[in-house]
């Protein structure tokens, strides 16, 4: 790994645009960042690398202004400045594309791109027509085909997200950020973004990139810097490292077997789903589960995987069909018919469905098993404590304490926190949607280990995953489905990427 080099070493034949000199910033009773540092070139994309926790938000955080670092030196072309606040930081030139969108529904498209800092008529009031034209200019410089008078509720994820990216563009910007910016995103649209990115890259922006997804990474970086537990590890040239390296440098130990070794011991058949139908999502779907099985679901976007899931536990109700748990029929009409039958559903959107993120850890944990920690209708406090602990030291759960707030946590660790919750309810069945997207090589290889050790002590487990080498590498046996409808049931030397992405997508067999 010729290429890697030191915070300290020497630079590039041209300076950095901006530049973080040994930043630590703390927060109560954690040191969240200590002594990084990060270059960002113009003309160059720099991937930051790190699993959930390394402290890669807090540095975006403070790159935009809304934390101050601890100690240390933000440089801007070679000049030491203090972002005060997210509008010095935009003052400045830099600017972020975010995972998570925050527009406004209410708005329509220029008006979200321009609030805040709407051009103004010589009276001081808001010249409209310029915001529209505008606006205009800015989409169509971005290859996006929406009016600017549309109103923001009625545009789809992905127009919404080049919405924002035009909003990110509408300051003169000299430094972008895009934070886990494709998760949202077709392949067609990730591609789309790809030639913005050398778009800006031939307009002499320097782009923080930070992406989960090391395909992404070796396509579109140029430079990776690496986080670990808060602390700088390394940086280089794309070029002189591997995806081996990487990950090694990221965690702080070769991580050679992605998937750990199972011997499955299937038990008797647990759920039993016949003729699922519902009006819209899906139709006609009948399998079995066993103890001690991983069952994974593969298809594409709008097969009926998730819809099919959540009719299992209660969130959306079928037409006809029955499930029935060792052999009883259910009537599954809420949530919490679906708990007391042992059923559980661990959901794709785990900050929105999964977790309340403004209450603490043992809350969140405790939630659904409030008669475990309940005497006489009052919450004993050190059950709720006892049983959070139980849970989240099994998973590794890495916090400041168990009253820190869920939203303080890392992707990964939110992730454990909503898993650690429906554990605590002593399942039988157990569904994962999407279980390790968007968190870090890491914190998946955790989650697969675990999800291991609940099929070895016979929790029957279903796996909802759109990545191929997640299905293989877990399932006993996977269901395509495609359109609402089970396609084929695959497993043993049948199951293979090939013969997954065939009838996911109605190719036929050769």
């Amino acid at each position: 790994m010729s290429q890697l080099k030191t915070a300290h070493s020497s630079s590039e034949d041209f300076p950095p645009v901006l530049a973080l000199q040994n930043i630590c910033k703390n927060f109560t009773g954690v040191r969240a960042l200590n002594n990084v540092s990060l270059n960002l070139y113009p003309g160059q994309v720099t991937a930051l690398v790190g699993e959930n926790g390394a402290g890669k938000s807090t540095v975006v955080k403070i790159l935009t202004g809304i934390h101050q670092p601890s100690s240390g030196e933000i440089l801007l072309a070679g000049e030491q400045v203090q972002f005060a606040t997210a509008h010095h930081a935009a003052s400045a030139g830099v600017t972020a594309i975010h995972q998570e969108t925050v527009l406004f529904d209410d708005l329509n498209v220029a008006e979200n791109i321009y609030i805040g800092h709407a051009p103004r008529s010589r009276f001081g009031l808001i010249d409209t027509q310029a915001m529209r034209q505008q606006a205009k200019a800015l989409l169509d410089d971005i290859g996006a085909d929406i009016s600017p008078t549309a109103m923001l509720r009625d545009l789809g994820i992905a127009n919404k997200h080049m919405v924002a990216i035009a909003r990110a563009l509408s300051i003169d910007a000299r430094v972008v950020i895009m934070d886990e910016p494709t998760a949202a995103l077709s392949h067609k649209e990730i591609n789309e973004l790809y030639v913005l990115v050398e778009k800006l890259k031939s307009q002499g922006k320097a782009i923080l990139f930070i992406s989960h997804k090391f395909d992404e990474i070796f396509s579109i970086a140029d430079r990776f810097t690496v986080f670990r537990d808060g602390g700088f590890i390394g940086e280089g040239k794309i070029k002189g490292v591997n995806e081996s390296e990487l990950v090694k440098m990221m965690v702080g130990r070769p991580v050679d077997q992605i998937f750990p070794t199972r011997q499955p011991d299937l038990g008797n058949e647990i759920l039993q789903v016949s003729k699922y139908c519902h009006p819209t999502e899906f139709d006609d779907i009948s399998f079995t589960l066993r103890r001690g099985e991983i069952l994974g679901f593969y298809g594409l976007v709008g097969a009926g995987r998730s819809e099919v899931m959540q009719s299992l536990f209660g969130i959306k109700r079928p037409c006809s069909g029955t499930a029935s748990v060792d052999g009883k029929r259910l009537e599954i009409r809420s949530p919490a018919d679906a708990i007391a039958h042992g059923i559980v559903y661990v959901p794709e959107d785990r900050g929105k469905q999964g977790a309340i993120t403004t209450l603490p850890i043992f809350q969140n944990v405790s939630l659904p098993s409030l008669q475990q920690t309940s005497r006489r209708g009052f919450i004993r406090l050190a059950q709720e404590f006892a049983l959070t602990r139980k849970y989240t030291e099994r998973l590794d759960l890495r916090a400041a304490a168990l009253d820190q707030n869920v939203a303080e946590l890392s992707g990964g660790n939110q992730q454990k926190v909503v898993i650690a919750k429906w554990l605590a309810t002593q399942p039988k069945v157990i569904v994962l949607d999407e279980p390790t997207k968007g968190i870090d090589v890491g914190s998946k290889a955790a989650v697969h280990e675990f999800m291991a050790e609940l099929a070895s002590q016979g929790l029957a487990v279903i796996m909802v995953s759109s990545e191929i080498p997640e299905m293989l590498g877990m399932s006993d046996r996977v269901i395509v489905m495609r359109e609402g409808r089970m396609v084929t049931e695959l497993r043993g030397d049948s199951l293979t990427p090939e013969t997954l992405v065939r009838h996911a997508a109605g190719i036929g067999e050769e």
